[in-house]
């Protein structure tokens, strides 16, 4: 390309020019310690015309899933991973982020950077708690300046979140664009729910699965590894429960590190007091029975102590075993609640009802008791684990009530004497969105799911729509913690595990932009889908 010097004093330039940018220094010379036109041998001479400066368009926000809140643009030339590029932090609490983002940018990783300073190409993380609110916050800011990158957090959480979205700035040989992205969550739970019970995946599956949602800014991985198909961890209390094909306590154990790298929590689920079938399998005697001796699939008879008995045994050994601060305890489709008189039909639950909780009781309020005994079981010490349970496992008009710190899954509408969600935020209760309508990927799509597709969720669904495709008032935003993703595998043979990674693919990223940015998305969904498919 033929390039042409142009001059403008005091005129215009021409079209198509390329204009230079001509540094004066403060004593009108170039820098050389001469003044402008008067060579130091006193003789006429011609100036050397002073180098060029490049200049730089202003840069454009970074594509990133989800999208960042907030972008400064900046001229620049941005920064990019380059031989002798180094991460470096000011604080050895960052050690496993600085050597993570090492590592998958083929930088140096360098430890403390002590009193040295950086120096173009590098990467800084660095904590401040008084810039950002605090070490939980996972808010983050992400600086491109002088061909360097600074990310600072009050809390590693945000630092890892700033890497992740460096990460995919430089994704495909890009370039981080230069200016000051300030960014942060919408939503505190962002979360990917896996049954693991009806169909096993194995360990491997499982880890690259933390990979990919921590990359995306997930921070909660459910795992349901308790119902009727099957038992998928091994057990020390109770070991005759456990499938043939399951995970191992070595196999967790590496699950849950990688997590916890990753900043991600995992969330067990034993369901109870339904989706019991695989400990019925091996203590029969537990099975719950109508008058006429007919079994109700899954449920356990909670009129019998020995019923209590193994499932706190379940939920000591593995809340000393998980490490971190949520349970799920389930109590969706308890049998004996879904039909038409619980009290005719199961006259021994009846009994005990008014046993526990007074002559007016009902079997609701048993099972509502059953609910607040295991929720007290895993918040007391050493547990010291938040509950939560299906929306279908709470009732209005007993005479027991769920405790209220118990957290709702709110999952479905279709329930027996369903609950609009807004009844449970009237209440006060905190609730977390697994809406089945857009969340839920069944496999095999029975009754009537139908697999969820990422543009659905991008374009209709938000974290107040709990139920249905209707939202709840913005009053309650506040109430409604987050929402997550859930593969249920009913039928565990329709798709391969191979299979369910590439159907989630596009559903997990539509559904984090919408749980990380509460506004509208920038990006058409065409867009949104070429650039999942660039990073």
């Amino acid at each position: 390309m033929n390039r042409r010097r142009a001059t403008a004093v005091g005129g215009v330039v021409a079209a198509g020019a390329v204009v230079l940018t001509v540094v004066l220094w403060p004593d009108g010379g170039d820098g050389s310690g001469e003044r402008a036109g008067h060579p130091s041998d006193g003789k006429s001479a011609v100036s050397p015309s002073p180098s060029p400066t490049k200049s730089y368009p202003l840069s454009k926000a970074p594509q990133t899933i989800p999208a960042v809140r907030q972008h400064t643009p900046a001229r620049g030339p941005g920064w990019k991973p380059a031989e002798g590029g180094r991460v470096v932090v000011a604080d050895d609490a960052l050690a496993d982020e600085g050597r993570l983002l090492a590592g998958e940018l083929k930088l140096r990783y360098a430890g403390i950077l002590g009193e040295s300073a950086p120096r173009a190409g590098d990467v800084e993380l660095a904590l401040d708690e008084g810039g950002h609110n605090g070490k939980n916050d996972e808010s983050y800011t992400l600086t491109v300046k002088d061909r360097r990158v600074r990310i600072v957090a009050g809390g590693d959480a945000g630092v890892f979140y700033g890497t992740r979205t460096l990460k995919q700035e430089v994704s495909g040989d890009g370039t981080a664009p230069e200016g000051v992205v300030r960014d942060r969550p919408a939503k505190p739970r962002r979360g990917f729910m896996l049954d693991i019970a009806r169909k096993h995946f194995t360990a491997g599956w499982i880890e690259d699965r933390i990979r990919e949602i921590a990359d995306l800014k997930f921070n909660e991985l459910g795992l349901h590894f308790s119902d009727d198909q099957g038992f998928r961890l091994a057990s020390d209390s109770h070991p005759e429960i456990v499938s043939p094909y399951h995970l191992t306590k070595a196999e967790m154990r590496r699950i849950l590190k990688l997590a916890a790298s990753r900043h991600v929590t995992v969330v067990p689920e034993i369901d109870s007091p339904g989706h019991l079938g695989a400990v019925i399998d091996k203590h029969p005697g537990l099975q719950l029975k109508d008058t006429r001796g007919v079994p109700a699939r899954g449920a356990v008879d909670i009129s019998k102590p020995e019923s209590e008995e193994i499932v706190d045994d379940l939920l000591d050994e593995y809340g000393k075993f998980f490490p971190g601060p949520y349970w799920h305890v389930g109590a969706d489709e308890y049998r004996a609640l879904m039909t038409k008189n619980p009290e005719a039909s199961y006259p021994q639950l009846a009994a005990r009802a008014r046993e526990d909780d007074g002559p007016g009781a009902r079997v609701q309020d048993l099972a509502t008791t059953w609910l607040n005994d295991r929720a007290d079981f895993v918040r007391q010490s050493p547990y010291e684990k938040r509950p939560r349970a299906w929306n279908d496992g709470f009732f209005r008009g007993g005479t027991v009530e769920a405790d209220k710190d118990v957290e709702v899954a709110y999952w479905t509408g279709k329930e027996i004497g369903a609950r609009e969600p807004a009844e449970y935020l009237r209440e006060g209760r905190k609730v977390l969105n697994y809406n089945d309508e857009y969340l839920y990927y069944v496999l095999g799509q029975p009754n009537t799911f139908r697999y969820p597709t990422g543009q659905r969720i991008y374009e209709e669904w938000t974290p107040l729509v709990l139920r249905g495709s209707h939202a709840v008032s913005g009053t309650y935003d506040g109430q409604v913690l987050g929402g997550s993703f859930a593969v249920w595998c009913d039928l565990a043979g329709a798709q391969t595990q191979d299979q369910v990674a590439r159907g989630i693919r596009l559903p997990l990223r539509a559904t984090v932009q919408k749980l990380w940015d509460p506004r509208k998305p920038a990006l058409s969904w065409g867009n949104f889908a070429r650039l999942a498919d660039r990073l």
